[in-house]
């Protein structure tokens, strides 16, 4: 437990403190919504006249080649990047514009990378204990105890993501499919309403791509989460999506379902090509 309490530090620790019941207010209109938005670096326009809409419960995957602003539209999305131009909304109520990374993290934007970043030392359980939403302050932490409340939401997790055999197992000893659950499970613990979700099958065997696909589908299944999935590999796109969007040159190029998107000339050109779309 020392190096459990070692690790209390603003800087190391996520420092999103996310309520149990996210205020964002859905009643009227779609979880996320992106209007028009644009964002260049040094003359080149990274997002160009973005629009994207998310319904709550919904699972989105974005696709589209390198460069297409994928990563930009998720920078954007949690107040890493300020566009030049448009409007980003959650809920109907957030202004995300208007708000920093700490504040849009509160709301309930919970955002996984493509490496996953999990304390290795610790094992799976210290792991979600850390990434529960508390107060991560260094006194708070070390005064805290763990209540009967907050191992039901640990086991909770730990059954969603299919860990809960490891808890007690360090985390670096976990394949990296392994890793990459526990990270979502650390981010579910803060109980996000939406989720992005960066390339998650990379360099996962068939086994566990098949089990991070009921994973994403689960959650997003169970109405709890928004969950949008970027992803270049086409065979695991095509066993979760339901909704696809392209992204080319900072915009919008397609949206529709995977069978529409494959059979879309534009982009077959510019994405898939004729023997993917086949």
């Amino acid at each position: 437990m020392s190096l459990l309490r070692s690790l209390a530090d603003r800087d190391r620790v996520f420092d999103f403190l996310v309520p149990a019941a996210s205020p964002v207010d859905v009643r009227h209109g779609p979880i996320l919504y992106l209007e028009d938005v644009t964002v260049s670096f040094d003359g080149f326009k990274a997002i160009d006249g973005l629009d994207l809409t998310i319904d709550d419960g919904e699972l989105r995957c974005i696709i589209g080649p390198n460069g297409a602003g994928k990563t930009t539209m998720m920078d954007i999305i949690t107040g890493k990047t300020r566009p030049d131009t448009g409007k980003v909304w959650f809920g109907s109520r957030h202004d995300l514009l208007a708000m920093n990374e700490p504040e849009i993290a509160s709301l309930g934007i919970g955002r996984k990378f493509q490496k996953p970043t999990v304390f290795e030392a610790l094992s799976v359980f210290e792991n979600l204990e850390l990434a529960m939403a508390a107060d991560k302050r260094i006194l708070p932490t070390l005064m805290a105890c763990l209540t009967g409340e907050v191992r039901d939401r640990i086991d909770e997790v730990l059954a969603t993501i299919g860990l809960a055999g490891l808890r007690h197992r360090p985390a670096g000893i976990l394949s990296h499919g392994q890793k990459q659950w526990l990270e979502i499970g650390m981010l579910l613990m803060q109980r996000p309403r939406l989720l992005l979700v960066d390339e998650p099958v990379a360099g996962m065997t068939e086994q566990e791509m098949e089990r991070t696909a009921e994973l994403l589908t689960g959650l997003a299944g169970a109405g709890k989460q928004s969950v949008v999935v970027v992803e270049h590999d086409m065979g695991f796109v095509r066993s979760i999506a339901r909704q696809v969007t392209v992204l080319h040159q900072g915009s919008v190029l397609a949206e529709g379902s995977m069978d529409r998107i494959s059979h879309d000339p534009k982009v077959i050109e510019v994405y898939l090509g004729a023997e993917e779309a086949a």
